[in-house]
């Protein structure tokens, strides 16, 4: 079994926010595979479905960004699944609009909801899924501010199919491993989407 977690905060003004990207890429993939049935529990909204031979459970933690760790170690817990059959989906400002890395055992990077799963499952030997939203382009601005905007037209513009490029790299860590899944989808960028 299968736990992929997409990583953003609940609510309608956050929803199509830069942070909100692991929330999208949930649904892009749900929605190219045939909506399930949703429930809530330990603190995310879970969609429970099966491809193949495999079962799979995507959540959206609903706890906001920050306390991420709580929903992941709840599902985890209750549903028996390894930290090495965990992928969580989140943002990554270090990498630009477009870029897609799939890497395991690393540190935060200063990602807060990143830094809650680490400590709630006491481990980093889940698979993460960075989506690149890039930083912003005044090197003034807080970053905190820029992942909580909306993406610009540019960005709106290339995102579907950029989530798509990002389905394929979950499916791809599920069917043909991660060493496969990261050789081959990672480092994509957006001049891959034009």
């Amino acid at each position: 079994m299968w736990l992929v977690v997409g990583l953003g905060n609940p609510g309608s003004k956050y929803l199509l926010t830069r942070h909100n990207i692991g929330f999208m890429a949930v649904d892009a993939f749900l929605t190219s595979t045939g909506q399930p049935s949703y429930k809530t529990e330990k603190k995310a909204v879970t969609y429970h479905m099966q491809l193949d031979d495999q079962k799979i459970i995507f959540a959206q933690p609903q706890t906001y960004m920050n306390l991420s760790g709580q929903s992941v170690q709840g599902l985890a817990e209750f549903y028996k699944i390894k930290p090495q059959n965990i992928i969580v989906i989140h943002d990554e400002i270090d990498q630009d609009f477009g870029v897609i890395r799939i890497q395991t055992k690393r540190g935060h990077g200063g990602h807060n909801g990143i830094r809650d799963i680490n400590e709630k499952l006491g481990s980093n030997d889940y698979i993460r899924v960075r989506l690149g939203v890039g930083r912003p382009a005044n090197p003034k601005m807080d970053v905190a501010a820029y992942v909580l905007q909306n993406f610009n037209k540019e960005e709106q513009d290339y995102l579907p199919d950029f989530l798509n490029k990002s389905s394929d790299a979950i499916e791809s860590i599920i069917f043909d491993g991660f060493p496969k899944a990261s050789s081959t989808h990672s480092g994509q960028s957006i001049e891959a989407l034009k």
